[in-house]
Protein backbone atom coordinates (compact mmCIF):
# COMPACT_ATOMS: atom_id res chain seq x y z
CA UNK A 1 0.00 0.00 0.00
CA UNK A 2 1.28 3.49 -1.06
CA UNK A 3 1.83 6.07 1.21
CA UNK A 4 -0.45 9.69 1.22
CA UNK A 5 1.77 12.32 0.03
CA UNK A 6 1.18 14.64 2.88
CA UNK A 7 2.74 15.55 6.42
CA UNK A 8 0.15 15.45 9.72
CA UNK A 9 -0.27 17.55 12.79
CA UNK A 10 -2.00 15.76 16.00
CA UNK A 11 -4.05 17.44 18.65
CA UNK A 12 -2.04 16.67 21.42
CA UNK A 13 0.82 15.48 23.46
CA UNK A 14 -0.23 11.24 22.64
CA UNK A 15 -2.24 10.17 19.40
CA UNK A 16 -5.86 10.36 19.74
CA UNK A 17 -7.70 6.91 18.77
CA UNK A 18 -9.40 8.86 15.78
CA UNK A 19 -5.47 10.38 14.78
CA UNK A 20 -4.33 6.84 14.85
CA UNK A 21 -7.18 5.30 12.70
CA UNK A 22 -6.48 7.92 10.15
CA UNK A 23 -2.71 7.64 10.35
CA UNK A 24 -3.14 3.59 9.65
CA UNK A 25 -5.55 4.25 6.78
CA UNK A 26 -4.16 6.64 5.41
CA UNK A 27 -0.36 6.48 5.71
CA UNK A 28 0.53 10.10 5.99
CA UNK A 29 4.85 9.92 4.47
CA UNK A 30 5.33 12.24 8.22
CA UNK A 31 4.36 13.87 11.10
CA UNK A 32 5.14 17.53 11.95
CA UNK A 33 5.17 18.07 16.01
CA UNK A 34 4.52 21.67 17.57
CA UNK A 35 4.96 22.85 20.94
CA UNK A 36 0.80 21.76 21.69
CA UNK A 37 2.55 18.03 21.03
CA UNK A 38 5.68 18.17 23.50
CA UNK A 39 5.98 17.95 27.44
CA UNK A 40 9.28 16.34 27.81
CA UNK A 41 11.94 13.87 26.26
CA UNK A 42 9.77 10.70 27.48
CA UNK A 43 6.89 11.99 26.29
CA UNK A 44 8.07 13.26 22.82
CA UNK A 45 9.97 9.97 21.95
CA UNK A 46 6.73 7.76 22.73
CA UNK A 47 4.45 9.88 20.54
CA UNK A 48 7.11 9.58 17.77
CA UNK A 49 7.02 5.99 18.00
CA UNK A 50 3.32 5.81 18.29
CA UNK A 51 3.43 7.62 14.81
CA UNK A 52 5.57 5.19 12.87
CA UNK A 53 3.59 2.29 14.91
CA UNK A 54 0.30 3.72 13.81
CA UNK A 55 1.65 3.76 9.69
CA UNK A 56 3.87 0.86 10.02
CA UNK A 57 7.02 2.56 8.81
CA UNK A 58 9.76 2.21 11.62
CA UNK A 59 11.84 5.23 9.76
CA UNK A 60 8.64 7.36 8.85
CA UNK A 61 9.60 10.78 8.79
CA UNK A 62 8.87 12.81 12.11
CA UNK A 63 9.48 16.84 11.03
CA UNK A 64 9.67 19.73 13.52
CA UNK A 65 10.82 23.52 13.40
CA UNK A 66 13.60 23.88 15.56
CA UNK A 67 15.47 26.88 14.20
CA UNK A 68 16.00 28.18 17.65
CA UNK A 69 15.34 32.18 18.22
CA UNK A 70 11.60 32.57 17.81
CA UNK A 71 10.73 29.71 16.33
CA UNK A 72 11.99 26.57 18.77
CA UNK A 73 9.26 23.67 19.72
CA UNK A 74 11.41 21.97 22.17
CA UNK A 75 11.99 24.37 24.57
CA UNK A 76 13.90 25.07 27.98
CA UNK A 77 13.83 23.34 30.67
CA UNK A 78 13.75 20.52 29.09
CA UNK A 79 15.84 21.49 26.24
CA UNK A 80 18.74 24.01 25.77
CA UNK A 81 17.89 27.39 24.48
CA UNK A 82 19.33 28.32 20.68
CA UNK A 83 20.03 31.94 19.42
CA UNK A 84 18.17 32.95 16.15
CA UNK A 85 19.61 32.72 12.35
CA UNK A 86 20.78 36.58 12.50
CA UNK A 87 23.18 35.57 15.34
CA UNK A 88 25.02 33.81 13.12
CA UNK A 89 24.61 36.45 10.74
CA UNK A 90 26.69 38.93 13.48
CA UNK A 91 29.62 36.68 14.35
CA UNK A 92 30.03 36.01 10.66
CA UNK A 93 30.45 39.78 9.59
CA UNK A 94 33.07 40.19 13.01
CA UNK A 95 34.44 36.58 11.49
CA UNK A 96 33.48 35.01 8.79
CA UNK A 97 35.15 31.30 10.26
CA UNK A 98 33.43 31.77 13.59
CA UNK A 99 30.38 32.38 11.92
CA UNK A 100 30.28 29.68 10.09
CA UNK A 101 31.56 27.04 12.65
CA UNK A 102 28.92 28.64 15.31
CA UNK A 103 26.32 27.43 12.24
CA UNK A 104 27.40 23.99 11.66
CA UNK A 105 27.65 23.66 15.58
CA UNK A 106 24.74 24.70 16.53
CA UNK A 107 22.99 22.61 14.54
CA UNK A 108 25.06 19.10 15.43
CA UNK A 109 23.40 20.15 18.86
CA UNK A 110 20.29 20.76 17.94
CA UNK A 111 20.26 17.31 16.09
CA UNK A 112 21.60 15.79 19.01
CA UNK A 113 18.38 16.96 20.45
CA UNK A 114 15.96 15.61 18.10
CA UNK A 115 17.26 12.51 17.33
CA UNK A 116 17.14 11.41 20.71
CA UNK A 117 13.15 11.90 21.38
CA UNK A 118 12.89 10.14 17.08
CA UNK A 119 12.54 13.31 15.56
CA UNK A 120 14.95 12.63 12.04
CA UNK A 121 14.21 15.82 9.84
CA UNK A 122 14.67 19.58 10.75
CA UNK A 123 12.56 22.45 8.95
CA UNK A 124 15.60 24.56 9.13
CA UNK A 125 17.53 26.36 7.31
CA UNK A 126 15.64 29.56 6.05
CA UNK A 127 17.64 30.78 3.44
CA UNK A 128 15.38 33.59 3.30
CA UNK A 129 16.95 37.49 2.89
CA UNK A 130 16.63 40.16 5.62
CA UNK A 131 15.06 43.19 3.83
CA UNK A 132 14.40 46.33 5.67
CA UNK A 133 10.82 46.20 3.81
CA UNK A 134 9.59 42.94 5.05
CA UNK A 135 7.35 41.72 7.42
CA UNK A 136 9.45 40.98 10.94
CA UNK A 137 7.62 37.28 10.43
CA UNK A 138 11.06 36.77 8.86
CA UNK A 139 13.22 39.62 10.62
CA UNK A 140 15.55 37.76 12.50
CA UNK A 141 14.68 33.99 11.37
CA UNK A 142 17.21 35.15 8.58
CA UNK A 143 20.80 34.66 8.02
CA UNK A 144 21.21 38.10 6.80
CA UNK A 145 20.91 40.40 3.43
CA UNK A 146 23.65 39.38 1.30
CA UNK A 147 22.16 35.97 -0.26
CA UNK A 148 26.06 34.73 -1.02
CA UNK A 149 25.95 35.05 3.02
CA UNK A 150 23.06 33.37 3.67
CA UNK A 151 23.88 30.33 1.79
CA UNK A 152 27.15 30.02 3.49
CA UNK A 153 25.54 30.24 6.98
CA UNK A 154 22.55 27.86 5.64
CA UNK A 155 25.25 25.30 4.16
CA UNK A 156 26.90 25.58 7.57
CA UNK A 157 23.58 24.38 9.20
CA UNK A 158 22.36 21.99 6.88
CA UNK A 159 25.90 20.44 7.30
CA UNK A 160 25.42 20.07 11.28
CA UNK A 161 21.86 18.29 10.90
CA UNK A 162 23.06 16.35 8.22
CA UNK A 163 26.15 15.12 10.38
CA UNK A 164 23.99 14.78 13.07
CA UNK A 165 21.45 12.24 11.41
CA UNK A 166 18.77 15.22 10.76
CA UNK A 167 17.48 15.79 7.35
CA UNK A 168 17.33 19.69 6.98
CA UNK A 169 14.38 20.91 4.76
CA UNK A 170 15.00 24.64 2.85
CA UNK A 171 12.77 27.47 3.10
CA UNK A 172 10.72 29.22 2.06
CA UNK A 173 11.53 28.82 -1.47
CA UNK A 174 11.72 30.86 -3.91
CA UNK A 175 12.23 33.71 -0.81
CA UNK A 176 9.71 35.72 1.50
CA UNK A 177 12.09 38.18 2.81
CA UNK A 178 10.32 40.66 0.85
CA UNK A 179 7.05 40.00 1.77
CA UNK A 180 5.26 42.61 3.81
CA UNK A 181 2.67 40.31 5.26
CA UNK A 182 2.46 37.46 7.69
CA UNK A 183 1.30 34.51 5.44
CA UNK A 184 0.31 32.89 8.89
CA UNK A 185 -2.47 35.67 8.44
CA UNK A 186 -2.91 36.99 4.86
CA UNK A 187 -1.50 36.36 1.87
CA UNK A 188 1.51 38.85 0.80
CA UNK A 189 1.86 40.22 -2.60
CA UNK A 190 6.04 40.92 -3.83
CA UNK A 191 6.47 43.86 -6.69
CA UNK A 192 9.98 43.33 -7.30
CA UNK A 193 10.91 43.09 -11.01
CA UNK A 194 12.28 39.38 -12.14
CA UNK A 195 15.90 40.55 -12.88
CA UNK A 196 16.16 41.94 -9.19
CA UNK A 197 14.21 38.45 -7.53
CA UNK A 198 16.56 36.45 -9.31
CA UNK A 199 19.64 38.17 -8.37
CA UNK A 200 18.68 38.82 -5.00
CA UNK A 201 15.99 35.98 -3.01
CA UNK A 202 16.24 33.34 -5.36
CA UNK A 203 20.26 33.26 -5.45
CA UNK A 204 20.81 32.01 -1.72
CA UNK A 205 18.12 28.81 -2.99
CA UNK A 206 19.89 28.32 -6.07
CA UNK A 207 22.99 28.27 -4.12
CA UNK A 208 21.31 25.64 -1.48
CA UNK A 209 19.54 24.09 -4.99
CA UNK A 210 20.54 20.67 -3.70
CA UNK A 211 19.60 20.47 -0.29
CA UNK A 212 17.40 17.47 -0.35
CA UNK A 213 13.92 19.53 0.35
CA UNK A 214 12.32 22.19 0.62
CA UNK A 215 9.25 23.94 1.61
CA UNK A 216 6.76 26.59 -0.22
CA UNK A 217 6.57 30.11 0.69
CA UNK A 218 3.15 31.23 0.66
CA UNK A 219 4.13 34.57 -1.44
CA UNK A 220 2.43 36.25 -4.80
CA UNK A 221 5.32 37.37 -7.04
CA UNK A 222 3.70 39.38 -9.25
CA UNK A 223 6.92 39.66 -11.95
CA UNK A 224 6.18 35.88 -11.95
CA UNK A 225 2.40 35.20 -11.58
CA UNK A 226 -0.52 37.09 -10.79
CA UNK A 227 -2.62 35.87 -9.48
CA UNK A 228 -1.67 32.80 -7.23
CA UNK A 229 1.21 32.00 -4.76
CA UNK A 230 4.30 30.03 -5.25
CA UNK A 231 2.31 27.21 -3.07
CA UNK A 232 -0.27 27.10 -5.99
CA UNK A 233 1.11 28.20 -9.42
CA UNK A 234 2.71 26.18 -11.77
CA UNK A 235 4.41 28.83 -12.97
CA UNK A 236 6.57 29.16 -9.69
CA UNK A 237 7.01 26.08 -9.27
CA UNK A 238 8.17 24.83 -12.84
CA UNK A 239 9.92 27.91 -13.71
CA UNK A 240 11.37 29.32 -10.88
CA UNK A 241 11.66 26.72 -8.43
CA UNK A 242 12.87 24.08 -10.75
CA UNK A 243 14.28 25.86 -13.67
CA UNK A 244 15.83 29.01 -12.28
CA UNK A 245 16.56 28.23 -8.81
CA UNK A 246 17.39 24.70 -10.06
CA UNK A 247 15.94 22.85 -7.27
CA UNK A 248 15.28 19.22 -8.07
CA UNK A 249 14.44 18.00 -4.71
CA UNK A 250 11.53 17.31 -2.58
CA UNK A 251 9.17 20.17 -2.31
CA UNK A 252 6.80 20.43 0.43
CA UNK A 253 4.16 23.44 0.89
CA UNK A 254 4.02 25.34 3.73
CA UNK A 255 1.44 24.71 5.73
CA UNK A 256 -1.97 24.65 4.27
CA UNK A 257 -3.71 25.50 7.39
CA UNK A 258 -2.19 29.21 6.76
CA UNK A 259 -4.60 32.10 6.07
CA UNK A 260 -2.72 33.12 3.13
CA UNK A 261 -4.10 30.37 1.30
CA UNK A 262 -7.50 30.62 0.12
CA UNK A 263 -10.38 28.28 -0.23
CA UNK A 264 -11.39 24.52 1.66
CA UNK A 265 -8.15 22.32 2.68
CA UNK A 266 -9.52 20.09 0.27
CA UNK A 267 -9.03 22.18 -2.96
CA UNK A 268 -5.61 23.98 -1.17
CA UNK A 269 -4.23 20.52 -1.34
CA UNK A 270 -5.11 19.67 -4.64
CA UNK A 271 -4.48 22.72 -6.16
CA UNK A 272 -0.74 22.63 -4.91
CA UNK A 273 -0.41 19.23 -6.02
CA UNK A 274 -2.01 20.30 -9.68
CA UNK A 275 0.86 22.94 -9.38
CA UNK A 276 3.71 20.82 -9.08
CA UNK A 277 4.18 20.39 -5.13
CA UNK A 278 5.21 17.01 -3.91
CA UNK A 279 4.00 17.21 -0.39
CA UNK A 280 1.33 18.95 1.48
CA UNK A 281 1.93 19.66 4.51
CA UNK A 282 -0.71 20.35 7.37
CA UNK A 283 0.34 21.71 10.37
CA UNK A 284 -2.91 22.19 13.06
CA UNK A 285 -3.56 18.79 13.99
CA UNK A 286 -7.59 19.33 13.31
CA UNK A 287 -9.08 16.01 12.44
CA UNK A 288 -11.55 17.25 9.68
CA UNK A 289 -9.22 19.28 7.88
CA UNK A 290 -6.56 16.21 7.91
CA UNK A 291 -9.22 14.04 6.67
CA UNK A 292 -9.90 16.72 3.73
CA UNK A 293 -5.94 16.95 3.06
CA UNK A 294 -5.74 12.97 2.73
CA UNK A 295 -8.71 13.03 0.86
CA UNK A 296 -6.92 15.34 -2.13
CA UNK A 297 -3.81 13.94 -1.58
CA UNK A 298 -2.26 11.15 -3.88
CA UNK A 299 -0.60 8.20 -3.18
CA UNK A 300 2.96 8.78 -3.52
CA UNK A 301 3.85 7.36 -6.57
CA UNK A 302 6.16 8.22 -9.37
CA UNK A 303 8.60 11.43 -9.59
CA UNK A 304 7.67 12.45 -6.03
CA UNK A 305 8.00 8.67 -4.48
CA UNK A 306 11.27 9.19 -6.32
CA UNK A 307 12.37 12.06 -4.28
CA UNK A 308 11.29 11.37 -1.21
CA UNK A 309 13.14 8.09 -1.47
CA UNK A 310 16.04 10.18 -2.31
CA UNK A 311 15.96 12.80 0.97
CA UNK A 312 15.51 9.80 3.13
CA UNK A 313 18.49 7.73 1.69
CA UNK A 314 20.44 11.21 2.59
CA UNK A 315 19.70 10.37 6.43
CA UNK A 316 23.40 9.20 7.34
CA UNK A 317 23.80 8.03 11.05
CA UNK A 318 24.76 10.71 13.55
CA UNK A 319 28.11 11.56 14.07
CA UNK A 320 28.30 12.81 17.61
CA UNK A 321 29.61 15.91 18.60
CA UNK A 322 32.05 14.07 21.02
CA UNK A 323 31.39 14.96 24.34
CA UNK A 324 28.05 17.14 24.81
CA UNK A 325 28.09 18.80 27.78
CA UNK A 326 31.71 19.89 26.24
CA UNK A 327 30.31 20.73 22.50
CA UNK A 328 27.26 22.86 24.67
CA UNK A 329 30.06 24.97 26.86
CA UNK A 330 32.22 25.08 23.56
CA UNK A 331 29.21 26.38 21.29
CA UNK A 332 27.77 28.93 24.48
CA UNK A 333 31.33 30.28 24.00
CA UNK A 334 30.92 31.24 20.09
CA UNK A 335 27.65 32.93 20.79
CA UNK A 336 28.61 34.79 23.75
Amino acid sequence: MADCACILGCAGPRLTADEHALFGAARPWGLILFKRNVEDSAQVANLTQEFRAAVGRPGAPVFVDQEGGRVQRLQPPHWPAYPPAAKYGEIYARDPGQGLMAARVGAELIAADLIAVGINVDCLPVADLRRPEGHDVIGDRAYGADPNIVAKLARAAADGLLAGGVLPVLKHIPGHGRARADSHKKLPVVGAPLAELDRTDFESFRLLSDLPMAMTAHVIYTAVDKGRPATTSPVVIGEVIRRRIGFGGLLLTDDLSMEALSGSLGERAAAAFAAGCDMALHCNGRLAEMREVVAAGPALTGEAARRAAAALACLRPATKPGNLDEARRRFSAMIA
